[in-house]
């Protein structure tokens, strides 16, 4: 009998919700290009209008601030352009400065439009968690150029949730702009994208059971100057991102943001994935004590373990486990399937043996009890079997 398989891959991208797959079935049936006035045109437009709606509640956000792109990869792409500081002075944008953190996603580490030369890195402490004190510092030495800060809210791998308010304070105070990779947190934690204390935010409709494909860019503050679109065409998205839109799979976004903000508000579905993941990570300890948990003493996402055990390789652990028919990861699942060394993990600086071993496990609505007591058993069995050939090596 084939025993179904267990997904904890949920930070790399979550099962579609069927509230999503609805919504996109009738989007599919809509034959009109939303640039149209005729009546199909205006059915199409008002499948992308309900879901902008959709989404912007679950943000906490106005609609007129949210503008659809196709991830969370576009989203950073297009808000890391100097041109976002244009109307500060003495903008050049040879000249304009990018601080990121040392543990973002490779679309926001790489710096998107900034020059290479112009990129700080702000360190992150042994939680993983950005150094307030050195960031200040770190701005503070700034040469009066406009400068842009892009900081996650929170870590992909280790799910350790970023002071991002705080680092706002900061930003303004010394008169630039806060971008935030909120691609993690939304769908898991309530979202305000006023209180991250951001200019500008960016989303995925993937990492909570919306369709891939299908992200936003959300401008918070609105005198904001608008840069040269990546996409150019006919002036879609208010002129910030041309192209026929996608609106299935808006739409699937709109259905799969309201389905989620009805789990945090009943304890539901995503909802309901802390005690799940706090259980987890009590048994997985108690199997193996010398198991190290990253973050384990920062604020986390409520559906992130990254763990690591002594002597155990994480791509060892990643194929172990899927041949028991449980699907985990062995750090971000953003480099087209390679298993490397995490830059986050140097970030926090662990040492090789620790970093090699680690291991992702991210639940997420589609969790269950069932598969986590499936987990445990399939760590144990593997702990023990390392353990019986350490002992006879």
């Amino acid at each position: 009998m084939i025993r179904a398989r267990c997904y904890f891959d949920h930070n790399a991208s979550s099962p579609l919700r069927p509230e999503a797959r609805e919504a996109m079935m009738r989007a599919f049936d809509l034959v009109g290009n939303a640039s149209s006035v005729h009546a199909e045109g205006r059915a199409a437009r008002a499948a992308i209008e309900d879901a902008r709606e959709q989404v912007a509640r679950l943000c906490g956000a106005d609609t007129a601030q949210v503008v659809f792109t196709s991830g969370g990869t576009e989203s950073n792409v297009l808000a890391l352009a100097p041109e976002w500081l244009s109307k500060l002075p003495g903008y050049a944008p040879e000249k304009a400065r990018l601080f990121t953190s040392a543990i973002e996603h490779p679309s926001a580490y790489q710096g998107g439009g900034f020059d290479a030369q112009q990129i700080t890195r702000l360190p992150v402490t042994a939680d993983g968690v950005v150094d307030l004190d050195a960031a200040k510092e770190l701005i503070s030495r700034g040469d009066g150029a406009p400068f842009m800060v892009s900081v996650m809210s929170a870590n992909n791998e280790t799910g350790a949730i970023q002071p991002t308010a705080e680092l706002g304070e900061i930003v303004r105070a010394a008169g630039g702009i806060l971008h935030c990779d909120a691609v993690q947190s939304v769908g898991r934690v309530p979202m305000d994208v006023s209180a991250l204390g951001a200019d500008l935010v960016s989303v995925s409709a993937h990492k909570f059971g919306g369709p891939k494909g299908a992200g936003a860019l959300i401008i918070v503050r609105d005198e904001l100057h608008n840069p040269v679109p990546v996409m150019h065409g006919g002036g879609q998205e208010r002129g910030r991102r041309a192209g026929t839109e996608n609106f299935p799979a808006i739409a699937g976004f709109g259905a799969a943001a309201e389905a989620v903000q009805r789990d945090l508000q009943t304890g539901d579905g995503i909802g309901a994935v802390q005690p799940l993941r706090d259980r987890l990570e009590r048994e997985l300890k108690r199997i193996a004590a010398d198991a190290w948990i990253a973050a384990e003493n920062a604020s986390r996402l409520p559906n992130t373990t990254c763990v690591a055990v002594p002597g155990l390789h994480g791509e060892t652990l990643v194929i172990a486990m899927d041949l028991e028919g449980i699907a985990v990861s062995a750090g971000s699942a953003c480099s087209s399937g390679k298993v490397e060394r995490s830059h986050v993990l140097d970030a926090m600086g662990l040492d090789n043996e620790t970093a090699s071993g680690a291991i992702r496990i991210s639940l997420g609505w589609s969790s269950t009890d069932a598969e986590v007591e499936r987990f445990l058993s399939a760590w144990q069995a593997i702990y023990e079997r390392r353990k019986h050939e350490s002992a006879a090596a």
